[in-house]
């Protein structure tokens, strides 16, 4: 018998778009032959899976489906949804409430790497290097000057939950603090601020599968932008080089410090995390860590499992095999 693997997508955030773009690549490529895929919509209008024209409704008590009157359970959960609540733990606390494994790291990790600022403050902790910043709380104003006396400009200013850089600016000059502010406020009640760092971006993916921790081959980001925002992301305003074309010593930090932080949160199933690489200190400094990272066309892990020389469908399968293994262990 096939395992039968609920594939989620969908959200409740401005990320759920991202989220569909990313669910076409998933859906051409995971193994059907090995696994009977469910795809499951979750948005604020319901948990719902299609097929034939019919609109099912998840069964939330135990995470099922009844078709033809047959009751479908499922063996592992593949997620694909970026934003609430299929990133920041929600669905994966209920996940692991139901008793069913899934392909991302688990709640308490996906809560605290959802939040920005908490996420910097644990790695620093370990002594990894971050950026100097300042944390905000809308129910609690803080100035532009108050900010720029405990940082010195450029800074960028992010909302403190979410990702795809949705709310995210950069800031030179400290007559534009204020609506940057503004704007980060309107997609969360948290913002971070953060000291610019200069250097070479980059990014790598990082998974387990039963083999152990693997690195896929490192990307480097080069905005056509001010930096790598959304519409550098989404719309084709960046170079993203994989492999990267980059000293093999540079390589190894990014790497090994990569790997460092997959065992330090815990993580499991594939993480991306980004670093700038200070060449006047020759030191990496971490930015964030993506626990859902995209998987559409313009994403970069898919660009990172081919240049490894996998494809797609033997990455996906490595991620549910994982998730198999850890349901036959518990």
């Amino acid at each position: 018998m096939k395992p039968n693997i609920a594939f989620v997508t969908g959200g409740y955030s401005a990320e759920a778009e991202i989220s569909y773009k990313s669910a076409l690549t998933i859906e051409k490529n995971v193994d059907t032959d090995k696994y009977n895929v469910f795809k499951i919509d979750i948005s604020p209008k319901g948990w719902f899976y299609e097929a034939n024209g019919q609109k099912l409704t998840v069964d939330r008590n135990d995470f099922s489906l009844t078709i033809d009157g047959k009751k479908i359970k499922f063996d592992a959960v593949l997620i694909g949804i970026h934003g609430t609540p299929g990133e920041d733990g929600r669905l994966q606390g209920y996940f692991d409430l139901t008793g069913l494994p899934y392909t991302s790291c688990d709640s308490a990790t996906s809560a605290l790497t959802f939040n920005k600022r908490y996420t910097v403050a644990v790695a620093a902790f370990a002594g990894i290097n971050v950026a100097k910043s300042v944390h905000i709380f809308k129910h609690s104003p803080v100035t532009p000057d108050q900010i720029l006396a405990q940082l010195s400009l450029p800074v960028f200013v992010k909302p403190n939950n979410g990702g795809s850089s949705i709310g995210m600016s950069k800031v030179n000059e400290a007559k534009d603090l204020a609506g940057a502010l503004e704007k980060a406020f309107k997609e969360d009640d948290q913002i971070l601020v953060e000291e610019f760092i200069a250097g070479r971006e980059f990014t790598i993916g990082v998974f387990k599968s039963t083999k152990g921790i693997i690195t896929l081959p490192i990307t480097e980001v080069k905005s056509k932008k001010d930096f790598f925002d959304y519409e550098a992301k989404y719309q084709g305003l960046s170079e993203e080089v994989t492999p990267a074309q980059v000293d093999e010593a540079i390589a190894e930090k990014v790497r090994s410090t990569a790997k460092r932080i997959y065992e330090l949160f815990n993580c499991r199933g594939v993480v991306r995390i980004d670093f700038i690489y200070n060449e006047a200190k020759q030191a990496v400094y971490m930015l964030e860590i993506n626990t859902v990272p995209g998987q559409s066309e313009a994403s970069i892990v898919p660009q990172q499992v081919r240049a490894m020389g996998w494809t797609l469908k033997e990455f996906y399968s490595a991620l549910i095999e994982d998730a198999l293994v850890r349901k036959l262990t518990s």
